[in-house]
């Protein structure tokens, strides 16, 4: 068994997310793929909901497993908690993989005004399921896409929405802009040409804190979803400290190349048999 990774996901979901990148991990890593609390099996975090609680609920996970050091690769929400992790125990995180993810999401661009304030208020008009629709045809707007658009509705579609948007919440207050200098970690941003983020930020924060910069050319923000086989690519050098992939690779799955359309809908089954999400 190799060094071991946790792999964090993104809001309104569950570690089932990573589906696609623990079949690419699992044989040279011990792979850690928890539900966030609060979400899919998880029970809330004992502190409530904000991303220092979330961080060191899982710090105590990590404990429990009796690993002194983990690798740590965060999606959106889920970089967040990542980076968050890293700050609270800088020596403990070799390497640390930061997907279409902040180091602040405070309201300072009108594009994250937009991201914070406008699908809470679908929620609160439309319901959850309603609103997944709307966002996941944002995030997955090519007609072959169909099969990650069913399964974006099915699995966001389900959760409460007093826990959406309390995470949500959460993640507007938190920040880690003042506390980088701090970071020890080996790090990796990969980030979508077409995220619901400003690509300006993450390419001011790769530079800031010295990490290698991926840039998706035309993936959007489900990046882990629309850009398999590149995510994983990127992952598995990132972890064994190996150049990264080719620049003229780094582009969004195509429909002749994109893989294993079943399984994303078997994730989006098991969502939606949580009834949690």
């Amino acid at each position: 068994m190799g060094e071991p990774v946790l792999l964090l996901h993104g809001l309104g979901s569950s570690g089932a997310d990573w589906a696609f990148q623990v079949s690419a991990l699992e044989g040279g890593f011990r792979v850690i793929v928890p539900d966030l609390p609060g979400c899919g099996s998880s029970q809330r975090a004992s502190r409530g909901c904000a991303i220092d609680s979330f961080a060191d609920s899982l710090w105590s996970l990590v404990d429990e497993l009796d690993e002194p050091r983990v690798n740590i690769v965060g999606y959106s929400l889920g970089g967040a908690v990542a980076l968050e992790m890293a700050l609270q125990r800088p020596h403990a995180v070799p390497r640390l993989a930061l997907i279409n993810s902040l180091a602040t999401y405070r309201v300072d661009h009108w594009r994250k005004w937009y991201e914070a304030r406008v699908p809470a208020a679908l929620v609160r008009m439309l319901g959850m399921r309603r609103m997944a629709r709307l966002m996941a045809g944002r995030a997955f707007p090519e007609p072959w896409q169909q099969q990650f658009r069913d399964r974006a509705v099915a699995v966001v579609g389900a959760v409460p929405a007093a826990s959406y948007l309390a995470m949500a919440t959460a993640l507007e207050r938190w920040s880690a802009t003042d506390r980088l200098h701090q970071l020890r970690s080996h790090v990796l941003l990969i980030a979508a040409e077409h995220d619901f983020t400003p690509l300006p930020e993450k390419r001011a924060l790769a530079a800031r804190i010295g990490a290698q910069l991926v840039v998706v050319r035309d993936s959007r923000h489900g990046t882990p979803f629309d850009s398999i086989a590149l995510t994983n690519a990127c992952l598995v050098a990132h972890l064994n400290d190996q150049p990264l992939p080719a620049r003229d690779t780094w582009v969004r799955d195509q429909l002749a190349n994109a893989p294993a359309w079943l399984l994303a809908a078997g994730i989006a089954e098991k969502h939606a048999a949580s009834g949690t999400g």
